[in-house]
């Protein structure tokens, strides 16, 4: 991935997938499956690229739910997946994450990365910087509360492109919505 953008320009928006369950089945610490990034160029308000990492989790099971929810299978995951500390380093080393803006759609995926990271003992791949893209829209909109992302995208008349609830596809809506939400590029003026 190569751009000319400085860091402070890109934005890293992030879409994780993870062990889940049905309500009222046994449960464990949920664990990322996947990871979904998407580079968004503000200055350009281009996506750069989008990429889906698949992650090995190590305490937990890909419920049967899980995979009516993500189509991830145990058996797709295990053929592809790396392991989360090895999906930091990718993230830190790829995409810069220590200096690029982490967004995502709510709190979820950020909250989560401090929950898995601090269980395993790793440091965080991330900087400072999270934008919530979810509260961002509810507040450019005047809602009354927030939304998912497939009722954003209906909102601002976009289509929901991929598979709903797969990282790589989400964070490109995710990304799409930011870009529609920045608005037009600055023209300049003589």
């Amino acid at each position: 991935m190569t751009t000319d953008a400085s860091p402070s320009q890109l934005v890293n928006v992030i879409d994780l997938e993870c062990t889940c369950w049905r309500q009222g089945e046994p449960a464990g610490a949920q664990e990322v499956i996947e990871i979904g990034i998407t580079v968004l160029d503000v200055r350009t308000r281009s996506l750069v690229s989008t990429e889906s990492i698949l992650v090995l989790p190590t305490t937990s099971e890909i419920s049967p739910f899980c995979t009516e929810l993500t189509t991830l299978t145990a058996e797709m995951v295990r053929a592809e997946g790396i392991a989360f500390r090895d999906a930091l380093a990718k993230l830190k080393k790829t995409y810069d994450a220590k200096n690029r803006v982490f967004a995502s759609w709510g709190d979820f995926d950020r909250k989560h990365f401090e929950r898995q990271t601090t269980r395993e003992g790793l440091g965080s791949p991330f900087g400072p910087r999270h934008l919530n893209v979810k509260s961002l829209f509810a507040l450019q909109h005047a809602l009354p509360r927030e939304c998912g992302m497939d009722e954003a995208l209906e909102r601002m008349g976009l289509p929901l492109v991929g598979t709903h609830h797969r990282g790589g596809d989400d964070s490109r809506n995710i990304a799409t919505l930011l870009v529609r939400m920045l608005g037009p590029l600055p023209t300049a003026t003589g």
